[in-house]
């Protein structure tokens, strides 16, 4: 595999380039982007995350996530990564940035610098079966009621970023224009 994946420091300054899997196993800081899509409800549209993803498969997430790659910008990486999973673009806007690290299943580590963006969208949607076994749209009470009850059927870092940025996404789901 290509060494595209971008390392980075605690200031999200590019450090060096890797391979996916070896970043994963070594835990290093890397870049990464999250994307909240919302509806005009205010209902966020989540994906069940495939089986034989490397890791988090068959749980619940956000609605598209991955990293940029070397040469790339984020926000074209964004874009292609949406169509790509989720068959359809938006306008997005980036929100905020976090660093988070967790062990995962499997012996992988999550280390990431992820920059998340949110957008509007009511149209089409048409998952890659490759990549999503199954989509729904949730309201955020809902949803942050649900993560309480079933936490274990929900991606580690969409729990993290519901769990500390839930104040923030009740007012942005309302004032990103559609």
């Amino acid at each position: 595999m290509d060494n595209d994946i971008i390392l980075v420091d605690k200031n999200d300054k590019i450090i060096g380039y890797e391979e996916k899997i070896k970043i994963h196993k070594k835990g290093q800081l890397h870049r990464a982007f999250s994307i909240f899509i919302f509806n005009s409800k205010g209902e966020l549209l989540l994906q069940k995350r495939v089986k034989n993803k490397y890791h988090s498969g068959g749980l619940w997430s956000n609605t598209c996530c991955s990293h940029p790659r070397k040469n790339k910008e984020i926000e074209f990486e964004c874009h292609k990564r949406l169509r790509e999973e989720m068959g359809f673009d938006c306008k997005l806007t980036k929100i905020f940035s976090f660093i988070y690290k967790v062990n995962l299943e499997n012996g992988f580590i999550e280390n990431e610098f992820d920059h998340v963006f949110f957008g509007k969208y009511n149209g089409l949607i048409n998952p890659n079966p490759k990549e999503v076994s199954d989509y729904k749209c949730l309201n955020l009470k809902d949803l942050k009621e649900d993560i309480n009850k079933n936490t274990k059927i929900y991606s580690y870092w969409f729990k993290n970023i519901i769990k500390n940025h839930y104040p923030r996404f009740s007012l942005l789901c309302q004032s990103i224009p559609l």
